[in-house]
């Protein structure tokens, strides 16, 4: 189990709080939804092990096949306009001139297929993905993601969290998570943005956590 193998290893890789902050809360560009939710948690009196959802989701799933579909249509109406033949069933692209829009929408085409590609890998290597573990045993808490190229680990002493926060903001852009307050560090996101948790889960969550290490749990009035 990932938490029984981090045991007893204690600043052993070199990534900083602030890189793997950056790396979880940069959840949207034209990318699949690197959302981090928590999706089961293994709850003992000595660990706590949740496990992490990435990238491997419906709905990024379904933006990806949209892409790859509209791409491809781009691409065979920059297509029929070059050859003068009606490659697309519907729209009569072949009566365009290539120039300039034809050569547009080969453009927009090749862009597409790039970005389609690029949410297929995330979504193969499901990114963001990974586990939470606090152990007393060894005192440690380890968090472990999947990035694209390699996977980003952060260990951390027990004693470093100083309260556990829930951060809760409604809105157009909603945002509830669960985030450490580290000493001497900024605060350490355990779930993204994206796809809110329900109100009550992250409130039990927050609150067994927070007993977990006897610490204050923040955020709540």
């Amino acid at each position: 189990m990932f938490c029984q193998t981090a045991r007893g290893r204690k600043n052993n890789v070199d990534v900083s709080i602030e890189t793997y902050v950056h790396s979880c809360t940069s959840t949207w560009l034209p990318v699949p939804n690197h959302t981090m939710t928590i999706q089961a948690t293994t709850h003992s009196e000595r660990q706590i092990l949740q496990t992490i959802q990435g990238s491997r989701r419906n709905g990024n799933i379904a933006v990806a096949l949209i892409t790859v579909v509209g791409s491809i249509g781009f691409l065979l109406a920059s297509a029929s306009s070059f050859w003068r033949l009606d490659l697309l069933p519907a729209g009569q692209p072949s009566r365009l001139l290539f120039v300039p829009q034809g050569l547009v929408m080969g453009l927009y085409g090749i862009a597409g297929s790039l970005l389609a590609l690029y949410l297929w890998i995330g979504i193969v290597l499901d990114v963001g993905s990974g586990e939470n573990c606090f152990d007393r045993d060894s005192g440690r808490l380890t968090v472990r993601r999947r990035g694209f190229r390699q996977w980003i680990e952060v260990d951390l002493p027990l004693d470093d969290i100083q309260a556990v926060k829930v951060d809760i903001r409604e809105g157009l852009n909603p945002r509830r998570r669960l985030a450490l307050k580290l000493r001497g560090r900024r605060d350490l996101p355990l779930t993204g943005v994206g796809q809110p948790m329900a109100l009550a889960e992250l409130e039990a969550s927050g609150a067994r956590l927070a007993s977990f290490l006897n610490v204050p749990l923040q955020g709540l009035n």
